[in-house]
């Protein structure tokens, strides 16, 4: 993966409103010009943010935090936010929220990052992988249903809990998939490390569930470097997810250092070492001060790359919800490379690569694994939808910062790198 970290601010990048092999340079005319995969773009605002806090004397955990804890909670609709250094360890600290026995069944994605299935596992609880459906990549309430009937007839108890993904932005159906594993919400965590600005139905993702988990990785629509959230709109889930977010101790030294603080704390339980700095933090707000045009700067490119795909043979675009059924947030675009294409999906990565055009997978399924296939991610067993799925699926270039000639770039190297590019489309307004 090529990233990119540039100064400037979304504003000067330069949105060229032109055909798709329209464009000078944009490779119809055999130049090339390089497309990173993602851009982690720091907006000035949040620089100047992160300035302040390291001239303030106090760095680590404090009002900062707790000021983007507010406006981040505000900002999908939720109660309550924890602030974490990442959507791993956010998972992680609300299923053991959630007080299972040891060991419990939860049912998770296949198609996920491998992070998200060692939550479970470090919470002390037994990972179950679900088969996804090959469109969309996510599981089905079939799927999620087979695999607590899976263990039910290997006499194993029934799922406790279920994390659900909602992958690429694209969001899932967490009511339908909880009644198809016989949950009630409040036994479901959402991993929403795609889903900063995806919407359901009933709104934003961040307060439907036990929790959700949001990352702020570098790659992600709301790009920090590091970090993540947790919302929630059960007021005992996040107190115990502020507390077990250090140590489990009573009072972080934020509290304890204010002027008539006491040095004095308990330990209720052990916990994690897992709370976000100042620093982090005022990153954070300042670039969510910024990220409603960049979520429709990426519907823009979404929509630019929908144009110039339809129709591909063998180049089947992204699934997105239905009119009124949800937003999808756009982090990936995830086209499928499919047999009558032409070509494979390592093949096109490749000539892609060639041309200096990034690209990546979404995701290694988890069974894949040796830690997968050894039994340690549970008992394997045949997932056919993944891996079907897992062999067409391609994310290209996707950020904010990417320019209309970058995005006539990608699509004109798809053409080529196909065996349905006609010749005769060269040049072509669309």
């Amino acid at each position: 993966m090529t990233i990119s970290n540039r100064a400037g601010s979304a504003s000067q990048v330069p949105h060229q409103r032109r055909g798709w092999l329209d464009v000078e340079g944009s490779g119809g005319t055999g130049t090339s010009m390089p497309v990173p995969f993602a851009d982690c773009f720091i907006s000035p605002a949040a620089r100047d943010a992160a300035s302040r806090v390291l001239a303030s004397g106090w760095v680590t955990t404090g009002a900062e935090v707790e000021a983007f804890e507010r406006e981040f909670a505000d900002h999908v609709g939720a109660r309550h936010a924890v602030a974490v250094t990442s959507c791993t360890v956010g998972i992680e600290l609300a299923l053991r929220a959630l007080r299972l026995p040891d060991h419990a069944p939860v049912l998770t994605s296949t198609n996920t990052f491998c992070g998200a299935v060692h939550a479970i596992l470090h919470a002390g609880l037994q990972p179950v992988l679900v088969d996804v459906d090959p469109v969309t990549g996510m599981p089905t309430p079939q799927t999620t249903a087979e695999a607590n009937s899976m263990l039910q007839r290997r006499g194993q108890p029934a799922a406790a809990a279920m994390v659900v993904v909602h992958w690429a932005g694209d969001p899932a159906d967490v009511p339908l998939l909880a009644q198809a594993a016989g949950l009630p919400l409040e036994r479901v965590v959402e991993d929403a490390a795609h889903a900063v600005g995806t919407f359901t139905p009933e709104g934003p993702v961040g307060g439907g569930a036990a929790a959700a988990c949001f990352s702020f990785y570098a790659t992600k629509n709301l790009p920090i470097g590091e970090g993540g959230m947790i919302t929630t709109n059960d007021a005992e889930l996040a107190r115990h997810c502020h507390q077990s977010r250090l140590h489990g101790m009573s009072k972080d030294a934020w509290r304890r250092y204010q002027p008539g603080g006491s040095w004095r704390y308990d330990v209720v339980e052990p916990g994690l070492k897992a709370n976000m700095s100042d620093v982090q933090a005022a990153i954070g707000r300042g670039q969510l001060a910024n990220i409603r045009p960049w979520q429709r700067r990426r519907a823009e490119i979404a929509d630019l790359y929908d144009r110039g795909l339809a129709g591909l043979p063998g180049i089947a675009l992204p699934h997105r919800p239905p009119r009124g059924l949800g937003v999808h947030a756009w982090h990936l675009y995830a086209i499928r490379v499919q047999e009558d294409s032409g070509t494979d999906r390592d093949s096109l990565a490749a000539a892609l690569a060639a041309r200096s055009i990034g690209t990546s997978v979404h995701f290694i399924p988890l069974h894949h694994f040796t830690a997968g296939r050894s039994g340690a991610y549970g008992e394997p067993r045949p997932l056919p939808g993944a891996d079907r799925f897992a062999d067409e699926v391609l994310s290209l270039p996707l950020h904010a910062q990417l320019s209309d000639v970058h995005v006539a770039t990608v699509i004109e190297a798809v053409h080529a790198a196909t065996s349905a590019a006609d010749p005769a489309t060269a040049g072509r307004n669309i």
